[in-house]
């Protein structure tokens, strides 16, 4: 069992950045991929990037690649999300999720976090 909250998320301007980070609970966190994902009003809940279990490999979403960068620490049981360049569509509730396949693209997610708003204003 893994247990996942999500901090850092806010009201920012246009063009600022935000830091989300993602705490993990359980002795296992270093073995499972971890993704990003947002929701915004209205509209399914979409891949923002991932990471696999040693943080060597990343991915990201076409629409914030370059802008944002995904990286862990398994020391801290922890996984960020660094998000620069902010647009307004980038407005949505932010949730972390942990995969067992201990990859991050083209997997399934186990666990979820319970989101952090993030609202980007113009």
């Amino acid at each position: 069992q893994v247990q996942l909250v999500e901090s850092g998320g806010g009201l920012v301007q246009a063009g600022g950045s935000l830091r989300l980070s993602c705490a993990a609970s359980g002795r296992t966190f270093s073995s499972y991929g971890m993704g990003w994902f947002r929701q915004a009003p209205g509209k399914e809940r979409e891949f923002v990037g991932g990471i696999n279990w040693s943080g060597h490999t990343t991915y990201y979403a076409d629409s914030v690649k370059g802008r944002f960068t995904i990286s862990r620490d398994n020391a801290k049981n922890t996984v960020y999300l660094q998000m620069n360049s902010l647009k307004p569509e980038d407005t949505a509730v932010y949730y972390c999720a942990a995969s067992s396949k201990g990859q991050a693209f083209g997997v399934s997610y186990d666990y979820w976090g319970q989101g952090t708003q993030v609202t980007v204003s113009s």
